[in-house]
């Protein structure tokens, strides 16, 4: 690799590109999917949620000013958002015990009934079937009515936000682990899936769930740490290998894809005698894909990372800087990296190539210094696994089959580059 000093303020620029990507990204990801909610529902439950104080959905009427000076705000509502033109000429009455609004026009109808149980909903139906929910709010003792964000809430919060989070931690890990891959191993080809450590992971966490019978909901840790096991077998087989005189890039390459090979054997081995429940849960890994993102695997992912991962990386970084043997600080990152490859393929499954991917392009702009190509390789990481992520949703594909299709043509590329300067310099 050649040597070029990176200039910091395209340093500056190229992070917060990728930071301005990530934020557009999650905007895109957050507003479109197969639910119907509409973009302007989930920015309106992303930003009541984060500033409660500062933003509220959309205020309808006041209660107790229907039938009164609010009446006409609720017949511009039914008409704007439902298509009710007969509200205009319509007849507004409360019940007796002031918990139904009626609005009626003939044979038309909807009613407005607030809940029995006090709940702070209230219910709109109108007469064909249609139902819809709205909010209940109390202000200075009035009891205002306000758009519901509940499915938009549910959506966001519980489905799109934890796989948004789940995308960027792991595009985050895969594009560190392939940047510390290639600067200790010095081999532009070297990433988590061309080594075959994501392979071995892969295979580590379908025997603790067949032999072992844990589950993800319930053992994460156990098969997190049946995996980064796993992960630092492979990892001590690849430092082994490459440290000897005939290990060029190709053929440590070479090496990792025989210990895919073996991985996938086992696997299939094991998924053959397994019990169908436990086989279903071993696809997960095979393929790769964030369909199982939960508050609780980000939560997981992101204390282990915390507690493990960034405090060996910070070590790393001091031992530098007392002069401690470079080859040694190569080894502990390797550890770290096999770490983080461990933690993605045990929450994600395998989704390759985003480690070969992000530090290449993270080079092409900022130049081939490793304390900066390796942090910034995350952000580049999490930016293409993200804007996969977006892309396989729509087409409804796994992103670790998309993430292979784009990759592959890219390790050919890199392999024959290195084949044309091994040539030349022969």
């Amino acid at each position: 690799m050649s040597k070029s000093k990176p200039s910091i303020w395209m340093i500056v620029f190229f992070v917060l590109f990728l930071l301005l990507t990530i934020v557009a990204l999650v905007g895109i990801f957050a507003t479109t999917g197969a639910l119907d909610v509409t973009v302007d529902d989930a920015y309106s439950s992303i930003l009541c949620k984060t500033f409660p104080d500062h933003f509220e959905s959309k205020y309808i009427f006041t209660w107790d000013d229907v039938p009164g000076s609010d009446s006409e705000r609720l017949r511009n509502y039914l008409w704007a958002e439902y298509g009710i033109d007969w509200a205009e000429d319509a007849k507004i009455s409360k019940s007796d015990d002031c918990r139904t609004i009626t609005i009626a026009d003939g044979e038309n109808s909807a009613r407005i009934t607030l809940d029995r149980m006090d709940s702070g909903k209230a219910w709109l139906r109108i007469e064909g079937g249609r139902s819809e929910n709205l909010e209940v709010k109390g202000t200075n003792g009035e009891m205002r009515m306000h758009e519901s964000t509940w499915l938009a809430d549910v959506c966001i919060w519980n489905l799109r936000i934890p796989r948004i989070l789940l995308a960027i931690l792991t595009g985050f890990c895969l594009g560190t682990a392939g940047a510390i891959m290639q600067w200790a191993l010095k081999n532009p080809l070297a990433s988590p899936y061309t080594l075959g450590i994501s392979s071995v992971v892969a295979c580590g966490a379908p025997i603790a769930i067949i032999i072992g019978g844990a589950s993800i909901e319930g053992e994460a840790f156990m098969i997190l740490g049946v995996a980064g096991i796993f992960a630092l077998i492979a990892t001590a087989i690849i430092l082994y290998i490459s440290r000897r005189r005939w290990a060029t890039p190709e053929r440590v390459v070479l090496m990792g894809i025989v210990m895919m090979i073996l991985s996938v054997a086992i696997t299939t081995i094991l998924m053959y005698f397994g019990k169908a429940e436990a086989v279903m849960g071993t696809v997960f890994w095979m393929v790769g894909d964030l369909n199982r993102s939960s508050w609780d695997v980000v939560i997981y992912m992101a204390k282990t990372m915390l507690f493990c991962v960034i405090p060996l990386l910070l070590l790393i970084f001091i031992l530098s800087l007392f002069g401690v043997d470079e080859r040694r600080i190569r080894t502990y990152a390797m550890v770290v990296a096999s770490l983080l490859v461990a933690i993605t393929v045990c929450f994600t499954g395998m989704i390759g190539f985003i480690g070969l991917l992000a530090p290449h392009i993270c080079r092409l702009v900022i130049g081939d210094d490793h304390r900066f190509v390796i942090p910034i390789s995350g952000l580049v990481g999490a930016v293409l696994l993200l804007g996969l992520d977006l892309v396989a949703k729509t087409v409804i594909l796994p992103v670790g089959v998309l993430t292979t299709l784009m990759g592959a043509p890219f390790l050919v590329y890199l392999i024959v580059r290195e084949g044309r300067k091994s040539v030349l310099t022969s």
